[in-house]
């Protein structure tokens, strides 16, 4: 069974599913994927303001790893890397995009919060 990042197995097939999107980038970037298609590393940083390139590497490592992002390399030159979500991460998207809905329903945010969402494929209310 997966472990988390701390080792531990998880307890249940919800804590496994949180563990998958746990972390402040992980769900914009599967929101930035589904909405965009395919990307390129510098256009996923310039969608997302405030975060590190250490962050976004790291984090990209990470979904690739989880087989949430494929990642696709060319060989050319210059170098040229592509992520998209790969079927699990699509399945993912749907759900993001409910909890979204459901949010926008239950928890009214204030306005200045909402731009980033609409750049990333708002919700269909």
């Amino acid at each position: 069974m997966a472990r988390n990042k701390e080792g531990k197995q998880p307890l249940c097939p919800l804590e496994y599913g949180l563990d998958i999107f746990n972390g402040k980038w992980k769900t914009r970037i599967i929101c930035l994927l589904g909405a965009s298609g395919t990307l390129r590393y510098k256009e996923i940083r310039d969608n997302l303001d405030g975060l590190t390139d250490a962050v976004l590497a790291a984090t990209l490592r990470d979904m690739v790893n989880d087989r949430i992002v494929d990642r696709r390399q060319y060989n050319e030159i210059p170098p040229r890397v592509e992520y998209s979500l790969s079927e699990k991460g699509a399945s993912a998207h749907k759900i993001l995009r409910s909890i979204c809905c459901w949010a926008v329903r239950y928890c009214p945010l204030p306005e200045e919060s909402l731009p980033p969402c609409k750049k990333v494929g708002g919700c269909p209310l």
